[in-house]
């Protein structure tokens, strides 16, 4: 065994338990200066758990963690970053009312003698940016940013620390394929300064091309480690999940008919969705494929009513629709699963029964307006084992599950409340390897049952093995229409990069 001080970190026999969840037992983990280590595992294996003992989130109830060879104990976020380690969690931690810059100075702003210096502060920020490579204003509201934009103020402020260790936790899941390749330089480059970089994400991909050594957890425990290069994805798969896993592209079960459920004609969201006209089959999935930005999710926002639509007409199977609010939008069979599922799809202080129930409550009321308890419990058990809900029980408080089994509750919310029009915004983003396999065999299944979903995906190649058609957006343009037969990346790309000649006048 290797000296302890060629560590930068060392997790040793760590448990840590939460009410009725023992998230880990037993687990270790070593990082490296100069390295990047993937942690490998299926959502609910404990990675993000382990990672956030690491930076203060969580105290461990059993166990050592060294530092540098130093034992330490890590009972903060403070004390964490004292010791040069930095989180970017999956989850967004930033205030949106304020600009970029006070987010990545935020608790530590530079001043002039005892005065908040906001100009440089501006200048400090606007620094690290142009060292990330990002076409970022600094004093923008982070409100009006993208979720991607909103992700690399998040890495921003974590490089601002100069950590030694830097934990990235899903960081390419809403990020574009020129982002991505944005962010590995700088990988590189924070690697050959001799940075440790902890690297959680479920692209195997990525994973195989940018990580040194490669950790995998399962069940909240720790299965084994191995370099990179002498690993196959096949086998991190199956090491990691335990079992073998279908990983070959399925193609669509059936044709949807041609019957129109959905149309929405020339929609109009300010700058942001110009002049969209679609329309949506039964039985059918439609893919929308874009670059961050291209409206796709605004224009299904406005659709949906979260968002007011400055012109533009919904029908739903034939009949004009007044979609003013999503109440409105549930009450004609539409349901919309959120790009960010804890700011618009869960109350994460609730139990798993009541999120699952939150579209539907009506449904389990008596005469007397009372809810039938037992009824509401034996949907929800249904639906957590369909779904493969992680949990040990219904009463389990969402904020409490990992990231991909709270993204099922929100997809069991609207199964619950048997929507037949489901708008899926990044369904998978975040989702492992497994549940990710699971929900594309349910989105099959929903279309075989004549359930019609429109499917927005930032991945590619989730776009193309799911979709019976795809439209691509192009800022704010609907500016292709493919069937999955003709459909392909280079086509794809061709129309998301399409700027016609009246929109680069607009």
């Amino acid at each position: 065994m290797e000296n302890n001080v060629n560590y930068l970190v060392q997790m040793e026999n760590i448990d840590k338990s939460f009410p009725g969840v023992q998230a880990l037992k037993n687990c270790s983990f070593r990082l490296k200066e100069g390295e990047v280590h993937a942690l490998c595992g299926e959502n609910g294996a404990g990675k993000s758990t382990l990672m956030k003992i690491l930076s203060g989130v969580y105290q461990k109830d059993r166990g050592r963690i060294l530092i540098s060879g130093i034992e330490e104990e890590i009972d903060n976020t403070a004390k964490a970053i004292e010791l040069g380690i930095n989180i970017i969690h999956q989850e967004l931690q930033l205030m949106p009312h304020l600009t970029a810059a006070d987010n990545i100075f935020l608790g530590r702003e530079p001043r002039t003698g005892i005065v908040f210096d906001k100009e440089k502060q501006k200048k400090q920020a606007a620094s690290v940016i142009q060292r990330l490579g990002l076409n970022l204003d600094p004093g923008r509201h982070v409100k009006e940013l993208s979720i991607a934009q909103r992700y690399m103020v998040e890495i921003a402020k974590a490089v601002s620390y100069n950590s030694k260790v830097l934990i990235m936790d899903e960081p390419t899941s809403a990020l574009t394929e020129d982002e991505i390749e944005d962010l590995f330089r700088l990988i590189a480059e924070l690697k050959a300064s001799g940075m440790g970089i902890v690297y959680i994400s479920h692209r195997m991909d990525e994973i195989k091309r940018i990580s040194d050594k490669v950790t995998i957890m399962r069940d909240g425990t720790y299965v084994t480690s191995s370099n990179t290069a002498d690993i196959s994805i096949d086998e991190i798969i199956r090491l990691m999940v335990g079992r073998t896993i279908f990983v070959s592209k399925p193609k669509c079960p059936i044709h949807p008919s041609e019957e129109i459920v959905l149309s929405a004609q020339h929609i109009h969201v300010g700058h942001r969705v110009r002049d969209a006209s679609f329309e949506l089959r039964k039985g059918e999935i439609l893919g929308f494929a874009g670059l961050v930005g291209a409206g796709r999710t605004e224009l299904a926002r406005a659709v949906f009513g979260a968002d007011k639509r400055d012109s533009g007409e919904i029908y739903v199977n034939g009949k004009k629709a007044r979609i003013r609010h999503p109440h409105d939008a549930v009450k004609y069979g539409i349901g919309y699963l959120s790009e960010d599922r804890k700011i618009y799809g869960l109350a994460l202080g609730l139990d798993v029964e009541n999120n699952l129930a939150l579209a539907a409550y009506h449904g389990f009321a008596g005469k007397l307006g009372f809810i039938d308890h037992k009824k509401l419990r034996k949907s929800a058990d249904k639906l957590v084992d369909e779904l493969k809900i992680v949990t040990p029980s219904v009463k389990q408080l969402a904020k409490n599950l990992s990231g991909g089994n709270q993204q099922k509750i929100v997809i069991g919310k609207w199964l619950l409340k048997n929507c037949d029009i489901l708008i899926f915004d990044e369904p998978t983003r975040g989702i492992d390897i497994g549940a990710k396999n699971e929900i594309y065999k349910m989105l099959n299944n929903l279309a075989s049952q004549g359930k019609s979903i429109i499917m927005i995906s930032s991945e590619m190649p989730e776009v193309l093995r799911m979709s019976h058609r795809i439209m691509v957006m192009c800022e704010g343009r609907i500016t292709g229409e493919l069937t999955a037969e003709e459909a392909g990346q280079e086509q794809i790309m061709q129309y998301a990069a399409m700027r016609s000649e009246s929109a680069a006048s607009t």
